[in-house]
């Protein structure tokens, strides 16, 4: 079992930046694939980034590259999303979730959620 919790959302002004961070409880967080996911209003739920157990593979949605960096701390229990050069449409709800499968680059492979963090960008 694994409960994660996210934190480091809020309002910023087009062009600015946030770090999110996912605290994960659990002895194995290292052999966990993390994601984070966003919904905005009125949208279904995407992938935005992941992060692989073993070797720290990363792939980004083609919407966040070379603006967004995910990273994790097996040490810390926590798996971080730095949004740079944030853009109004980057508005939504900011989930992190964890999978026991390698490639997680789907919604339908993870097994635990976030309750998520809101991000505003106005502009």
């Amino acid at each position: 079992q694994v409960q994660l919790v996210e934190s480091g959302g809020g309002l910023v002004q087009a062009g600015g930046s946030l770090k999110l961070s996912c605290a994960a409880s659990g002895r194995t967080f290292s052999m966990y694939t993390l994601g984070w996911f966003r919904q905005a209003p009125g949208k279904e739920r995407e992938f935005v980034a992941v992060v692989r157990w073993g070797n720290g593979m990363t792939y980004y949605a083609d919407s966040v590259k070379g603006r967004f960096t995910i990273s994790r701390d097996n040490a810390k229990n926590t798996v971080y999303l730095q949004l740079n050069s944030l853009k109004p449409e980057d508005t939504a709800v900011y989930y992190c979730a964890a999978t026991s499968k390698y490639w997680g680059g789907e919604e339908s492979e993870y097994d635990y959620w976030g309750q998520g963090t809101q991000v505003t960008v106005s502009s």
